[in-house]
Formats: structure tokens, C-alpha cells, sequence
């Protein structure tokens, strides 16, 4: 442990190397000549931007924070303060060598009281001035060199602020003051340019004003003032008055887009917009009337829409269908639109429903209802088989096209024994197998059809009482046509019998295939047809079948036992065959191809089609056709209604 003789020389020696590094420090700071170094020639940046001069020697750290503090958009019209406080950061200020003594810093305090009143330049008492006698009477003063930099920061900024406002005068009053001030050349030099481009300029500004008031705003092309603006704007790219002349320009325009959706003019409300937006694309002003514009337009569209629906509803199509035109043309992108057309084309083609829709008529006048009918689309199909077609007949040529152009619907399934008895009871009609006497019905001994004198509407395809599930047999066509003309006088629509044309239409189901179902053999359970592995009462086998199909009947199934096809029709070709309208016919030569019914008057022949569950597979192809005399009543014969829409 050291002694007290120890503590005090080595307090003392701390102590008088202490006052020779102070004295040291003293010496540099007052007298740094007489160490080589001279304080004149410190890192200086330009006024107006802060960057480093080349040559500064600065290290690149400091190059990369100078960098950063330049960083953002011009400052040319922000405000005045704003510029000053930028630029006084950036300053670069000689060291000051002695406080400023009381005199300097009263002037000092005089000319930071008229910097911050804003009296900058003009008579002694300005800040120029009280900052250039401070400077005078104290040479290194750090306060008087930043005073006259902010001095010349905010005039700079404020000339800036004149030319981009395009004030020629006071941009020249404040020039000429700062061409007074030290070190301002190379900003004075700046701005004369500047003020020479605004005094080109300026007629130019006045007259496209001139034009914006006489409503040339960008009419016409090449003398507008839309034209005149973007001449300055080449001229002088910050120039804030043509900017704010563009901006009224556009708004001109956007004007005459409202003007034209006042007027339920919105193609031309468009054109408009289309024009705006090429004139200051994405404003602000574009985004809020273009909102306008189509709330304006989705308000006046729902609205005629609204219309159009109350005339479909009171069945004035063509009303419907000319509002609807005029929604399209006011907007054609209305989410509703696309489900009112369909509306519009079920009116049209389909009284209001819509293809593949079931429906039943209910009597008018008495308990009861039709047969469900299902709405058969439009369209068109190859009716018959080609010419060079294997296994066609004669009568199923030549092919040709028919088009369906209006909607019909046609009942689902065969007229059942159950509503052939409801007509009989409710009209009186007597049928033509107890008018005419019996039927053809099926012999399990000898595997054909023979004549039943007692057989009757009421029987099944053997001559034994019918279900009332089951479609009904032993009916002729005269007896066809009666029930379709009961119903119509029942429902108050119109009933009717398939056109061969309607019939083949509605069996291929929108297929061009051999049978609905396809070119072969079936692999489901699709129809009752005569199967390879079906057997009768009594072991029967079918000679000519359908092979490895069995459907497990042997004479008709009640309706809908099997798969509907494509459009939603059962037992369409098979179970039983069905009478049509039309008349024999021995070819489709001079045939009707609209759909219609081919009839002679005093015909005593009509087609029948369609497989029945005794046809074999050519019987079965979905252009097959045979004739028969109006009156046959056989129990491989049945009937189904087409309601006309």
C-alpha cells in the first residue's frame, strides 16, 4: 500500500499533465495555424439541395447520409418554413473562434425577430441586413452566416414559389434582392432561367384560361385549352398553374358526363369518361364521378328493369322485351339482366316455364287436374334415317331438318287406364272398343296378337282387367283425340296429340344416336322392351330381342317403372306405342319441317311411334314409323297429350 509522500507526487503530476493538455487543446482551437491546418477550407454543400462539393473529401458514410437528408419529392411549392428549416439542416457553417460579443448578438437577436416576421430584405432593419452588419462587425460569427444562409434559403423558396404561380413581378422584386445577398449566384442564375420559361409561358396560361371560360376545354383538337396546357407543361414541367389547368379541364369534362346521364344519355355519359381519363388517368376526381356515374347507372337500369318485369308479368312480351333492350343499352354488365332474359325467352318460347320443367293443369270447372306435363326445349334435329343408313325403310326417308321454334310440352308418360276412366266417367264419351266392339290383345298360347270381341279400354294387353297404373290399351285414335279435346275444354289450354315431328323430337332427347340411349344394346334398365332374358306366363322367349337385356315384364309396366330420357319423358319408346297426329304418309317427301303436324283432311290412316314391350330392336330405332288405320284398338297401343304453350 503506497505511502502518503507516494499519493502526493502522483496527484502532482497528474495535475500539471492536465493543464498542459488543456493548454494544448486552447492553442489548436484559437491557433490552429501553428499546427498547419486551415480552418477556411472545411467541407462546404450547396445551398439550394445540401450535396457534398467535389473535392470535399468527405468519407462515404457521410456522402450516404447526405444522400439520405436530400432523399423526397421537390420541395418547390411546399411552404416557405418547411424549405428554410430542409436547407438550414444542410447548411455548412464555419467554426466560430469567440462568443459574440453583446453588441453583435443584440444585432443578431434584431435579425432573427425579422426573419421570423418575415421581413427579409429591403431597409436596415431587414434580416439581410442586420445579418450582413453582425457578419461585418463579427467576421466569424456562426449565428450571422446561418442568418444570411436562411435568408437566402427562404427567398430562394419563396421566387420558387412565385414562378411556379406564375407571379413574374414579385418573382423579379425578390430576384433582385437576392442578387444583393453573398454567395446567391448560382441560385440567381437558377431562377433567371426559370423566370424567362414562366415569361414564355405566361400568355399562354391567360389564354387557355380564356378558353376554359368559353368552353373549349379540350374542343376542339389542336385550339383548346386542354391543348395550351399541355404545351406549357412541355415547356415548363412543374408548372402548377397549367397542372391546375388540366385538373379543370378534366373536370369540364367530367361536367358534361353527369350532364349526359341527367339526360338517360349514359353511351354518351361513357364516352365522356373515356375522354377524362385519358386526360388525367386514376384522379381522384375521375375515380369519385365514375362512381357516380355508375350508381347513377345500376339506380336508372334497375328501374326500367323493374318495368319490363311488371310487363312480362301482365304478358306483354314485346313491352317486356323493348325495356329490357333498354337496360341493355343502359347497362349491359346489370347482374340481373341475365336471369330476366331468361325470363323473357321462357315468355317467348315457353309461356314462362322453363325447359324440363313438370307442370299440371287443373280443371277449370269441375275436381281434378291433367296429366303432368314436361316442357320440351327448342331446337332442331335430323328427323328419319340417312339414305345409306343399314336397316332404314323407305318410309323413314328422305332425312331431313326440322326446327322446333316454339315450346310445347308434352304429358311424361301414356295416358293411364286411371285418367282414361276419369274422362269417360266425366264426359260420357263411349269408346270405339265398346262402340265398334273389342280389341288385339296378346294370346299366351300362340305368342301373337288375335281379336277379342270383348276386350275393351278397361283391359290389358291380355284381355285381363287393367290396373289403373298401367298405360291404357285397346284405344283408337278417334278415342286418342277425344281425351286430348276433353282436356283442353277442361283446362281452358290447348290439348292436343303429338306431330310425328314433335314425337321423334322429344324420343331422341337431343341424341342422334340409333336409340336414346345409344347405338347398342342397352347395359341399364332403360325401357320395356323385349329382352333376351324376359320369359311370359308360360316360358315364352321373344324370337328377335334385345340380347342379355331383361327388364322383367312381358307385356306393359306401370308408368315411370323405368329411366326417363334426356328430357325427362317416360317409357317414350318402349311400353307401348303411341298414335300421332299426323296422317300416313308413305315418305317424308314435301313433309313439314317446322315441327307441325302433316294432315290430310278425311284421313283414315295415322302414324304411330315409338317401341312398344312386343317390338323388337328395328321396331325400336328412334326413326322408325308405321301407319294404321284410326280405328285399330290394340293392346300394344296407347296414347300420351302434348299441351301447346
Amino acid at each position: 500500500m503506497p505511502n502518503n509522500a507516494t499519493l502526493r507526487r502522483q496527484r502532482t503530476l497528474g495535475g500539471a499533465l492536465g493543464v498542459i493538455v488543456l493548454g494544448f487543446a486552447l492553442t489548436y482551437h484559437f491557433f490552429p495555424r501553428l499546427f498547419h491546418v486551415d480552418p477556411t477550407q472545411a467541407p462546404r454543400r450547396s445551398m439550394s439541395l445540401g450535396a457534398a462539393t467535389s473535392g470535399s473529401g468527405l468519407q462515404p458514410e457521410r456522402m450516404s447520409a447526405i444522400g439520405e437528408l436530400n432523399a423526397g419529392p421537390p420541395l418547390t411549392l411546399a411552404p416557405t418554413a418547411v424549405i428554410v428549416a430542409r436547407n438550414s439542416k444542410n447548411a455548412n457553417l464555419p467554426e466560430q473562434l469567440s462568443a459574440d460579443p453583446p453588441e453583435v448578438k443584440a444585432l443578431l437577436d434584431r435579425a432573427t425577430k425579422a426573419l421570423h416576421a418575415g421581413q427579409l430584405v429591403g431597409d436596415g432593419n431587414s434580416a439581410a441586413a442586420l445579418f450582413q452588419q453582425a457578419l461585418k462587425d463579427k467576421p466569424d460569427s456562426r449565428r450571422a452566416v446561418q442568418g444570411l444562409f436562411d435568408v437566402r434559403a427562404r427567398l430562394v423558396a419563396e421566387i420558387d414559389q412565385d414562378i411556379a404561380v406564375g407571379d413574374v413581378d414579385a418573382a423579379q422584386d425578390l430576384l433582385g434582392a437576392l442578387r444583393a445577398l453573398p454567395n446567391a449566384e448560382a441560385e440567381v442564375t437558377q431562377l433567371e432561367a426559370s423566370l424567362k420559361v414562366l415569361e414564355k409561358v405566361r400568355p399562354m396560361l391567360a389564354k387557355a384560361a380564356g378558353l376554359l371560360q368559353q368552353g373549349r376545354a379540350d374542343r376542339p383538337a389542336g385550339g383548346s385549352a386542354l391543348d395550351l396546357y399541355r404545351e406549357v407543361q412541355t415547356l415548363d414541367p412543374q408548372n402548377a398553374v397549367a397542372e391546375q389547368g388540366i385538373f379543370q379541364v378534366q373536370r369540364a369534362v367530367l361536367d358534361r358526363a353527369l350532364a349526359a346521364v341527367a339526360q338517360n344519355d349514359f353511351s354518351g355519359a361513357d364516352r365522356e369518361l373515356a375522354e377524362a381519363q385519358t386526360i388525367r388517368p386514376g384522379s381522384q376526381q375521375m375515380i369519385d364521378v365514375h362512381k357516380r356515374v355508375d350508381d347513377m347507372r345500376e339506380q336508372r337500369a334497375n328501374g326500367v328493369l323493374a318495368q319490363a318485369h311488371s310487363a312480362l308479368d301482365a304478358g306483354n312480351v314485346g313491352l317486356a322485351a323493348k325495356l329490357a333492350a333498354q337496360v341493355r343499352a343502359i347497362d349491359p354488365s346489370l347482374a340481373a339482366l341475365a336471369a330476366f332474359d331468361e325470363q323473357l325467352t321462357n315468355a317467348r318460347l315457353y309461356a314462362s316455364y322453363k325447359p324440363g320443367q313438370v307442370f299440371t293443369d287443373r280443371y277449370v270447372d269441375l275436381p281434378g287436374k291433367a296429366p303432368a306435363m314436361v316442357v320440351i326445349p327448342t331446337g332442331s334435329f335430323q328427323m328419319g334415317a340417312p339414305a345409306d343408313g343399314e336397316d332404314h325403310a323407305d318410309a323413314e326417308t328422305p332425312q331431313h331438318t326440322v326446327t322446333i321454334s316454339k315450346g310445347f310440352a308434352m304429358a311424361r308418360t301414356a295416358v293411364t287406364v286411371g285418367e282414361f276412366r276419369e274422362f269417360v266417367r266425366a264426359s260420357g264419351y263411349v269408346p270405339d272398343s265398346i262402340k265398334l266392339g273389342g280389341a288385339s290383345v296378346y294370346d299366351e298360347r300362340s305368342g301373337a296378337l288375335r281379336d277379342d270381341s270383348d276386350a275393351t279400354w278397361q283391359d290389358d294387353y291380355a284381355g285381363r282387367k287393367a290396373d289403373d297404373k298401367l298405360p291404357v290399351v285397346n284405344v283408337s285414335w278417334n278415342d286418342a283425340k277425344a281425351y286430348a279435346d276433353w282436356l283442353g275444354q277442361r283446362t281452358g289450354k290447348t290439348y292436343r296429340l303429338p306431330s310425328e315431328a314433335e314425337f321423334e323430337y322429344a324420343l331422341r332427347g337431343g341424341t342422334s344416336t340409333r336409340y336414346w340411349w345409344g347405338d347398342g344394346m342397352p347395359t341399364r334398365s332403360v325401357e320395356n322392351l323385349t329382352g333376351s332374358g324376359d320369359r311370359s306366363h308360360s316360358g315364352r322367349r321373344w324370337s328377335h330381342a334385345f340380347r342379355n337385356y331383361r327388364d322383367g315384364y312381358w307385356g306393359p309396366a306401370p308408368v315411370m317403372s323405368f329411366a326417363a330420357n334426356p328430357f325427362g319423358l317416360y317409357d317414350i319408346n318402349g311400353n307401348v306405342s303411341e298414335w300421332a297426329q299426323d296422317c300416313w304418309h308413305d315418305n317424308y317427301v314435301r313433309a313439314p319441317n317446322d315441327g307441325s303436324a302433316w294432315i290430310n283432311p278425311g284421313c283414315r290412316s295415322h302414324v304411330v311411334r315409338g317401341g312398344s314391350w312386343g317390338s323388337s330392336p328395328d321396331q325400336v330405332d328412334s326413326a322408325y314409323r308405321q301407319g294404321a288405320d284410326g280405328s285399330l284398338r290394340s293392346g300394344r297401343v296407347g296414347f300420351r297429350v302434348v299441351r301447346e304453350l
